[in-house]
């Protein structure tokens, strides 16, 4: 591997910077975003709640509904707590589908949380929204992929939506404008047998 000389390393970040405002200077538009997390690793709903503390510390409404999930304390649901004016939180799922072992009781809350989503996704007041395991009730057809793709597609212009949960269906990624994969690599529930644990999993 070539050392570069100190004036060399100059001149090369001196490039990168003017090709960077080159970029920055042609990307001036703004919209609100459609927003995918999927992949079998771990952070797909930790980075979303990041984009909310991000959306509440420029003071934007940000509205969470979490589907599955439920039954649970988390820190998310106590710290978003202290910040009532910004963000409304909901959690309506009762737990995942193995332990719920109720189909029907499963499509009925699904369509609960749904219809709060919907409801968000239609108020411009909110700038970001997030669907929080929407994915997971897509995987299982408790909700129509099409539905919910007619809802974003008539959702206010600069209102952001977040999608979490594993096995995102390829016509939600299709439609979104940013999609991320979150890869495992290694858990140490897998490897170790670690159990979840508060602040890293919850």
């Amino acid at each position: 591997m070539k050392i570069r000389t100190e004036a060399e390393h100059t001149a090369k970040m001196k490039k990168l910077q003017e090709a960077q405002a080159r970029k920055q200077a042609v990307r001036t538009a703004e919209k609100g975003l459609v927003i995918v997390h999927t992949g079998p690793g771990k952070g797909k709903s930790t980075a979303a709640f990041g984009m909310a503390l991000r959306s509440i510390a420029h003071g934007m409404k940000v509205g969470v509904v979490q589907f599955v999930k439920g039954s649970k304390e988390t820190g998310e649901r106590d710290i978003f707590a202290k910040f009532p004016d910004l963000i409304e939180f909901h959690a309506i799922g009762e737990g995942f589908t193995w332990d719920t072992q109720d189909r029907a009781r499963d499509i009925e809350v699904a369509r609960i949380a749904w219809t709060e989503v919907k409801r968000m996704i239609a108020d411009p007041s909110y700038r970001l929204v997030i669907a929080d395991e929407l994915n997971i009730v897509l995987r299982y057809d408790y909700l129509p992929v099409e539905e919910v793709l007619a809802a974003l597609a008539e959702k206010p212009a600069m209102t952001h939506v977040a999608i979490t949960g594993r096995n995102a269906p390829q016509a939600l990624i299709d439609a979104a404008d940013l999609v991320t994969e979150m890869t495992m690599v290694k858990h140490p529930f897998r490897e170790q047998g670690v159990k979840a644990q508060a602040g890293i999993e919850y």
